[in-house]
């Protein structure tokens, strides 16, 4: 897939394009659908498949103070996107003045003029151009009038949840990681630099590695089952994400402890995959009650994981 920051930098789209447009923060099973359709019929019309994103996501810009935190980092969201056929990601800076574009002006200067859709595909919920002044009804007549089609994607539920990546930040600051896992189509993970700690729990209670605090998304505090992935190596962890209140108020962390490794981590860089919610994080009344219950904690995360493992099995026998 190729990334392209620049319209001027655009491959030769003399045969057209199919289009979606969207912030695809998380890139949950909505836009999994929505980017998969755009993909096949590129395909089928052998024209050029092309997603078209913002960065910063618009909200940041426009009323900073109420932006949400993200569910993905742009690099995270550039793999997810690369994963499912889709040609050409386009990352256009999102600036005031492309704010101020009215919705016949978005139309004209970015989908015909610099990328000759041939067919567009949204979400049902599509809104575009200043003050989100345009909608689906706005793109279809735009559609016609310049030629090109537009095809409406409906809205997905999973067990009677909306897929939004507002309903998955409700979830994961609730703790209900399992849920968002099942609306993103994957486990919510968050990602970064591995920075040293304090050295609490090495001197304390069990070793952890330490993750660069991001603007991403964080699950609510409490301790998680997780997978920790190191240079595309997974292993079994168990995750605090959380203040350390047992040793003072201390920026919100996350700290992930391997289960079963040895030696020294060389990696500057981790991926930790929250799978289970086991508890709050409580503060304890000194380090020695708070490695009696970390103890515990390995203990169900070790239970969890041969669950899921007898579970696969089970499916696999049965087919």
């Amino acid at each position: 897939m190729q990334i392209v920051r620049d319209l001027q930098e655009l491959p030769d789209l003399a045969r057209g394009s199919a289009v979606t447009i969207g912030n695809f923060d998380g890139v949950h099973l909505a836009h999994r659908r929505l980017l998969q359709r755009v993909a096949a019929s590129a395909h089928a019309g052998r024209v050029t498949s092309v997603a078209v994103t913002f960065h910063p996501h618009p909200i940041r810009v426009l009323t900073p103070h109420r932006a949400p935190q993200t569910l993905t980092s742009m690099d995270q969201k550039i793999k997810l996107i690369a994963e499912l056929g889709i040609d050409a990601l386009v990352v256009l800076q999102f600036t005031r003045e492309l704010a101020h574009l009215s919705p016949e002006e978005f139309v004209r200067r970015i989908l015909v003029e610099r990328l000759r859709a041939r067919m567009v595909w949204v979400g049902s919920n599509f809104r575009f151009g200043y003050r989100q002044a345009g909608d689906v009804e706005t793109l279809s007549r735009l559609g016609r009038k310049e030629s090109f089609d537009v095809d409406i994607v409906s809205t997905v539920r999973i067990r009677g949840q909306l897929v939004s990546s507002t309903r998955i930040r409700q979830l994961l600051a609730a703790g209900r990681v399992y849920m968002a896992a099942r609306l993103l189509g994957r486990p919510f993970s968050n990602s970064g630099c591995i920075v040293a700690g304090l050295g609490v729990g090495r001197r304390h209670t069990v070793p952890t590695l330490n993750l660069e605090s991001a603007e991403e998304q964080l699950p609510a505090p409490g301790i998680y089952v997780t997978c920790t992935r190191l240079a595309g190596v997974t292993h079994f962890s168990v995750t605090n994400v959380g203040h350390k209140p047992t040793f003072g108020e201390h920026p919100m962390t996350v700290e992930t402890h391997l289960l079963d490794f040895e030696g020294s981590v060389r990696e500057e860089e981790m991926e930790v995959e929250y799978l289970h919610r086991l508890r709050d994080e409580i503060r304890f009344q000194n380090a020695a009650l708070l490695k009696l219950q970390i103890q515990e904690d390995i203990r169900r995360a070790r239970k969890f994981f041969r669950l899921v493992d007898n579970f696969h099995i089970e499916k696999s026998a049965l087919r």
